[in-house]
């Protein structure tokens, strides 16, 4: 884990299919109850979006590594007042030795790693969400004790973070991923090369219209929210022309009998996923959100190198 020392997690792109089945290793360790050097460092946390589990699993993996995590609430910091974001990197680089920013705007991400000489992580941005997969993938791991030939299908809005995270992700990791949605809300068609070229041969990448066939025999079932956090004003019109991508029993019914249901959570319930299903015995979406803490704790471990 020493070649992440120092290094951003912008994007899952960062990280070879060694480096990140060396993080899952990591975190499956942490679970497990494993130790490492208290590394009493400092974790800054700038989220300009809301958020529970990317923030509170954050502050919980930092704090089980014996360090502390500061949040910069960005409303009570001159950021709110017009600072420009390269003077706050340089000025924050100096105070903490790694920072998790939830933006919008991946490009801000980009000029914090620029000007910044600490590690970086996207927290969350409009194109990616990277630790949410780390998670994912974690989790998947668990319940089929490994991820290679294991196949994926994301329903739902094709063109947000989770997506993207998710065509890439498993991409690097072997397994096979397919993106089902409506017409206009497809991954950007960039994302979707840049995980076939990581990809080569070695896995299946498919991006569809068609629920069912997408699901059909795939092992993970994996939805999200079909408005994502700014998209409010139209969340209610999405309702009709998402409603076929609906994660219910008659959806699970085509997927392989062995299953599971991952949610990245908020959910909506009655929306993109039924109640049943969420809280079937399919659902693994409870160890999904613990994962979060032990899968964060790895590449904080990593990045501030402090894995022993």
């Amino acid at each position: 884990m020493g070649a992440l020392k120092g290094r951003d997690l912008l994007s899952m792109a960062d990280l070879t299919a060694e480096e990140l089945r060396d993080l899952l290793y990591l975190a499956a360790q942490l679970k497990a109850g494993a130790t490492y050097p208290q590394c009493q460092k400092l974790l800054g946390l700038l989220f300009y979006k809301a958020s529970t589990r990317t923030r509170v699993s954050f502050i919980a993996a930092m704090t089980r590594l014996g360090g502390q995590a500061l949040d910069l609430n960005p409303s009570v910091t001159q950021v709110s007042r017009g600072e420009p974001l390269a003077d706050t990197a340089r000025v924050l680089d100096r105070y903490l030795d790694v920072l998790a920013i939830r933006t919008f705007d991946q490009r801000d991400l980009e000029t914090f790693a620029h000007y910044a000489k600490i590690p970086i992580i996207n927290a969350l941005s409009d194109l990616e969400h990277p630790c949410q997969v780390l998670a994912d993938l974690q989790t998947i791991q668990e319940s089929f004790h490994g991820l290679a030939g294991v196949t994926l299908t994301y329903v739902g809005d094709g063109s947000n973070n989770m997506a993207h995270s998710l065509l890439l992700g498993c991409a690097l990791a072997g397994v096979n991923v397919r993106i089902s949605s409506p017409h206009e809300y497809q991954p950007l068609d960039r994302i979707v090369q840049q995980a076939k070229k990581i990809a080569g041969d070695r896995v299946e990448i498919t991006t569809t219209t068609d629920a069912i066939a997408a699901v059909k025999s795939a092992q993970v079932i994996y939805t999200d929210v079909w408005a994502s956090m700014g998209q409010e004003d139209v969340a209610t019109s999405r309702i009709p022309i998402f409603q076929p991508y609906q994660v219910n029993e008659e959806l699970m019914s085509h997927a392989d009998s062995s299953a599971i249901v991952l949610h990245c959570l908020p959910a909506h319930r009655g929306e993109e996923i039924t109640d049943d299903v969420m809280e079937g015995a399919q659902s693994r979406v409870w160890d999904q959100a613990e994962n979060r803490m032990h899968a964060q704790q790895a590449l904080i471990a990593s990045l501030l190198g402090v894995t022993g």
